[in-house]
């Protein structure tokens, strides 16, 4: 179907903003861009809980804010989520819109983890605490309210990545035990180009000159893209891994590794669903103010979370 008209609109907007050019702009001007765009497009979601705390990482304390859908200590299914923004950009403050989204239609507790970010900290920096963050979680469900055998993980855009990478090292190692992999519009292969790379470019939203320039600055001398840490798509072996939900837009130059990696995993016998939303570019599920079918995606997601967590708001 052709590109949702409110989407188009959109699109013209920030366009007619004259953005910076993706090959020749600072980190800083990618994150401050980052910033912007989600205060513009994000409408949150009051819950009757949110704390901030801190969980021990390999390199120092890291941030996490938990989100709750009721006010209380019982155990509750849980999504252990990383934000988007290549790697290099965001916080759990820009996509905190999408975890009370995620918390409120999934009836579950979310755990926003702002993980190390390129170039200051290179990779494997954001993997390593994702990681950390999911043993410590998974290891103090009890003390966090939560209950581990009813435990995802979950991501989006480049969040989508580490969760990806996360799951895989997760799976390799016996543990900790995912009931839920949870994939939102995910980069899976930054080491070749798809069809939907090379349709979609430029003028979607997110483009392929900011895709080179992210990685550009997370990837350190001697690493490779085609590192399955890196590009979770061309993982070996994909035993063990939890079911999985994938979603992914129509307009997205991503699409297609995410219908990628839901036939690789459907082909390794995993429980596997893949949506691709007609009409939609590539973080319409975070910008709900300009683009209302977020809303109704957030619907969708969320049911599909319940069903999967068998989480409730009550």
């Amino acid at each position: 179907m052709p590109l949702d008209p409110r989407v188009q609109r959109f699109l013209g907007l920030l366009q007619a903003g004259n953005p910076p050019d993706a090959r020749t702009a600072t980190v800083a001007q990618r994150r401050n861009g980052l910033i912007a765009l989600m205060k513009l497009g994000s409408t949150a979601i009051a819950l009757p809980r949110v704390e901030d705390r801190m969980l021990p990482g390999p390199e120092g304390p890291l941030p996490v804010r938990i989100y709750s859908p009721v006010d209380d200590d019982a155990p509750r299914p849980a999504l252990v989520y990383f934000h988007g923004g290549g790697l290099v950009a965001g916080s759990i403050d820009t996509h905190d819109a999408i975890a009370r989204g995620l918390a409120s239609s999934g009836g579950c507790r979310v755990l926003s983890v702002q993980y190390r970010l390129a170039p200051e900290h290179p990779f494997p920096a954001a993997l390593e605490d994702s990681l950390a963050a999911l043993r410590y979680v998974a290891a103090n469900a009890a003390r966090l309210h939560l209950d581990a055998a009813r435990l995802g993980i979950c991501g989006d855009s480049a969040g989508a990545t580490l969760a990806a990478a996360t799951a895989q090292a997760a799976a390799r190692a016996g543990g900790p035990a995912l009931a839920l992999q949870l994939l939102l519009c995910p980069i899976l292969d930054y080491s070749r180009t798809t069809p939907s790379r090379l349709e979609l470019a430029s003028g979607y939203l997110v483009d392929q000159a900011t895709l080179d320039h992210d990685l550009m600055h997370y990837l350190p001398p001697g690493s490779e893209p085609s590192d399955p840490r890196v590009s979770p798509l061309l993982a070996a072996d994909l035993a063990g891994l939890p079911r999985t939900l994938i979603h992914t837009a129509e307009f997205d130059p991503l699409r297609d590794e995410g219908r990628n990696y839901f036939e690789r995993l459907e082909r390794a016998g995993i429980e596997v669903s893949y949506t691709c939303h007609p009409g939609m570019i590539h973080l319409f599920y975070g910008l709900g103010a300009v683009i209302p079918y977020a809303r109704e995606a957030f619907e969708h997601i969320g049911a599909q979370i319940r069903t999967a967590l068998g989480g409730s708001g009550s």
